[in-house]
């Protein structure tokens, strides 16, 4: 094993250990949770050692939350008692390793994580947002307390441990055929219309890859095709408590093409919709990030049929647009140019991963 994840809460008494950090959403099932905490019970008094899995939707800071005000929302938890054992897992290969780096009165556990939440999002903070960012996340949390679920009982930050965790999801192996759109619009001035056609290869790119888009011009107008611009939008759609729904440029980029009247193009552009080219945009969303590690663009939200979208929390597509600048010519000059364009949907993800 390359990593062990491990915290140790502040008086000593829990230390929480973890294999990996990522957990994959294979869609009919989600990969499981083994973990280990190791106990010293001398702090514990007469109270017991729970741990507990939670998926939260934060939608404000954590500097708020001390003002008596709570901007986090369970999406779903579950907990259980390890300390005194009272139901001993089925030990698995990842516990065998971790009870061996835990060493004595280490007790293993699991969770099963439901595949109707939602992956791991977070929505990039301005340049002095301070505090965890907003988004959905995962977290194990292991605690002392009197009881397993008392909303009366004070548990202290010292006697707690906790790892965040991420539910991610990798790209189908079965890619789709990709998507076209045409239009033909007409001019006033002129008695022809431009016929514009847009497609890709396929339904769905990774991040960091080229996407190739082909592009078809038949100008039959009087008029000048001068450019051709793409871009792509990010729609971020947060369904869990409002509906809050916004789009943000990620791409925009001009091909200096020009197409005279009576004249045709055939051919491919390219881009590559980056989070290196957006690192100032507040409230992009990206792939939920971990302490200390990059992340990218958040990947494409993929709706099973059957889940209610507000368990979903946040939403994210995608959507290029191809616009082609019309000059218009004679006299009335820039008073008759105008746009042609097309939308194309675009799915982002990973690749899975070789085993």
């Amino acid at each position: 094993m390359a990593k062990i994840f491990k915290k140790t809460s502040g008086n000593g008494g829990l230390t929480l250990y973890l294999g990996k950090r990522d957990y994959v959403d294979h869609v009919t099932a989600v990969d499981r949770v083994d973990g280990v905490v190791k106990v010293d019970t001398a702090e514990f008094g007469d109270r017991k050692a729970f741990v507990q899995l939670s998926c939260a939707f934060r939608y404000g800071s954590e500097d708020l939350d001390v003002m008596g005000l709570c901007f986090r929302k369970d999406i779903w938890f579950e907990q259980m008692q390890i300390y005194p054992e009272v139901n001993k897992p089925q030990l698995s290969a990842m516990h065998e390793t971790l009870l061996k780096k835990a060493g004595d009165n280490a007790y293993a556990f699991s969770f099963e994580i439901p595949n109707n939440l939602p992956c791991s999002v977070s929505l990039q903070p301005g340049p002095d947002d301070k505090g965890k960012a907003c988004g959905v996340d995962f977290e194990v949390k292991t605690y002392i307390a009197m009881e397993k679920n008392n909303p009366d009982e004070k548990i202290e930050k010292k006697d707690t441990a906790r790892l965040v965790i991420r539910k991610i999801q990798y790209a189908p192996s079965q890619v789709g055929a990709g998507p076209k759109a045409e239009i033909c619009k007409s001019f006033m001035m002129s008695d022809k219309p431009v016929h514009l056609e847009a497609s890709m290869e396929k339904d769905l790119y990774f991040h960091g890859e080229t996407i190739p888009i082909k592009v078809k011009i038949n100008n039959e107008s009087n008029k000048t095709v001068k450019k051709i611009k793409i871009s792509v939008d990010q729609t971020t759609d947060i369904v869990l408590y409002s509906a809050d729904k916004y789009t943000k440029p990620v791409l925009c980029q001009e091909f200096g093409e020009t197409v005279e009247a009576n004249g045709t193009l055939d051919k491919t552009l390219s881009i590559t919709p980056l989070l290196a080219d957006n690192k100032e945009k507040r409230g992009l969303a990206l792939d939920g990030r971990l302490k200390d590690e990059d992340t990218n663009l958040a990947s494409t939200t993929m709706l099973r049929q059957g889940v209610e979208k507000e368990v979903l929390g946040i939403l994210v597509s995608y959507k290029i647009k191809i616009n082609l600048m019309v000059a218009g010519g004679g006299l009335l000059g820039g008073l008759t140019a105008s746009d042609v364009t097309v939308e194309l949907p675009l799915n982002l993800m990973h690749p899975k991963p070789e085993e």
